[in-house]
């Protein structure tokens, strides 16, 4: 596992391969979570304010209950050599104490939230993302797997209708709005791209990650040709996020995220 705590355990390959999926499934609600909480007490109405705050509310709940799982595998697995720093994993060490490059978040979500429109796009965009996913997983071989996505694709379905009812109206509503929409699809089409990307882990699911960017592409053009928006062409594809890579705004999130925790370690309320 490429982890602060790679070099302290021993574990097979099949088991590193299901812990850094789980991680990947975690790390991206975790960070759209965190961009979207920069609308509470800034959002257009108070309404919305709340749904966006409730929106990340289920997105840090998803990534907690994946984070938890992911430390139990880990903490089966590992022979932790006496003295080092990490004793246990935790959902909380999976999330405060790792770096930029063991983060292996999709790049679409840790992107600045701009305005309005790029929020509700990048959540609409995601989420259809998600529930396709979540509804391959509910069949999973994995039974925590398999439980963890049916309740979160419940969650997940109220994402999409949220989001995708703010896109047609911005869409399809007043000039600027419409503007400001298809400026948001100019940005982030590029990182759509990198959902349907397998990274190594995603091998031992054996999900048709092609299967699934055709029934997304579908849904989604559906929503845009409402919305009276168009799909870039030929848009390039940036990935990178599921191995490590990311941009520079990953590293001011986890600035911000992990501040407490790492300048008062193991602080407890």
């Amino acid at each position: 596992m490429e982890l602060a705590i790679s070099n302290k355990i021993n574990m097979n390959t099949n088991s590193q391969l299901q812990i850094n999926y789980l991680l990947h499934l975690a790390d991206t609600p975790l960070i759209l979570s965190q961009r979207n909480s920069e609308w509470c007490g800034h959002g257009p109405i108070l309404e919305q304010d709340i749904a966006i705050t409730n929106i990340s509310l289920d997105l840090l709940g998803q990534a907690r209950t994946l984070y938890q799982y992911a430390a139990i595998l880990l903490n089966k697995d590992a022979k932790v050599l006496p003295l080092e720093e990490y004793r246990e994993a935790t959902e909380d060490s999976l999330a405060y104490l790792r770096n930029e490059r063991e983060f292996k978040n999709l790049l679409l979500v840790e992107q600045p939230k701009g305005n309005w429109a790029t929020t509700v796009l990048r959540q609409y965009l995601f989420s259809q993302f998600q529930f396709e996913l979540f509804s391959v997983l509910q069949n999973s071989s994995d039974a925590q797997l398999a439980a963890i996505a049916t309740k979160s694709i419940k969650e997940t379905t109220y994402h999409i209708r949220w989001s995708k009812e703010w896109l047609i109206r911005l869409g399809d509503g007043t000039t600027e709005s419409h503007h400001k929409m298809q400026e948001a699809v100019e940005e982030l089409w590029q990182y759509t791209g990198e959902m349907f990307e397998p990274a190594d882990y995603e091998t031992l699911q054996q999900i048709n990650l092609q299967t699934l960017k055709n029934i997304w592409e579908e849904k989604v053009t559906k929503v845009f040709q409402e919305a009276k928006l168009s799909i870039p062409e030929n848009a390039f594809v940036q990935v990178g996020g599921k191995q490590g890579t990311h941009t520079e705004y990953l590293g001011f999130i986890l600035a911000e995220m992990q501040y407490l925790q790492r300048s008062y370690p193991n602080a407890v309320w």
